[in-house]
């Protein structure tokens, strides 16, 4: 339901509609790792091994959105055996790790996938990822990024970085497609919950 036709009432809060018609038309959810998929924390042991945490939430909701069509891509500037490893268990078929310069990898992606700028969400926390959010259709922060960068966004989640923030925009994607009904918490298709 629209509020004053300008918000929808979700489980996120009010979602303004202009954010939703941009949602609607996403065809490719690009996220950064450090910060987004991830508290921004790295873990070193005694012998100098890295690892991070993810959120479980945050894979789900990857892969209902994969199950809808909607495709999933990483653009990083690290550069780990561990991020390939967890996109490969969630499906993600576009990584790049490594990448100093975002906007490379971004048309190298528009260049794979075919789809254009305004059909593009950027999920980010920090000044790497200003480059990116400024050309695609829907720019999103996580509420705990750089001031810079929340500043800058078109939008900025609920929750911080690798604590449901992927998850929401996942979810607002879905609920702009009308492919979740919000009110009763129930995926259209698949039986998903």
């Amino acid at each position: 339901m629209f509020l004053k036709n300008k918000y929808k009432q979700t489980y996120y809060g009010k979602i303004n509609k202009k954010i939703l018609d941009k949602a609607k038309i996403i065809k490719l959810l690009i996220c950064d790792i450090d910060g987004v998929m991830t508290n921004g924390l790295i873990y070193l042991d005694e012998k100098g091994k890295e690892t991070n945490a993810f959120y479980a939430r945050d894979g789900y909701g990857i892969k209902i959105l994969l199950s809808f069509s909607i495709k999933v891509a990483v653009i990083t500037g690290r550069n780990t055996k561990l991020i390939e490893d967890r996109c490969k268990i969630l499906g993600i078929k576009y990584i790049y790790q490594g990448q100093s310069n975002k906007i490379k990898a971004l048309k190298d992606l528009i260049k794979k996938t075919n789809i254009s700028y305004n059909k593009i969400a950027y999920i980010g926390d920090d000044i790497i990822d200003w480059p990116v959010m400024n050309l695609v259709g829907l720019s999103v922060a996580v509420s705990n990024a750089h001031p810079f960068i929340l500043k800058k966004a078109q939008y900025i989640t609920n929750n911080k970085g690798g604590k449901g923030a992927v998850r929401e925009i996942c979810d607002l994607i879905l609920i702009a497609k009308n492919k979740i009904n919000y009110n009763k918490f129930n995926y259209k298709k698949n039986n998903l919950i």
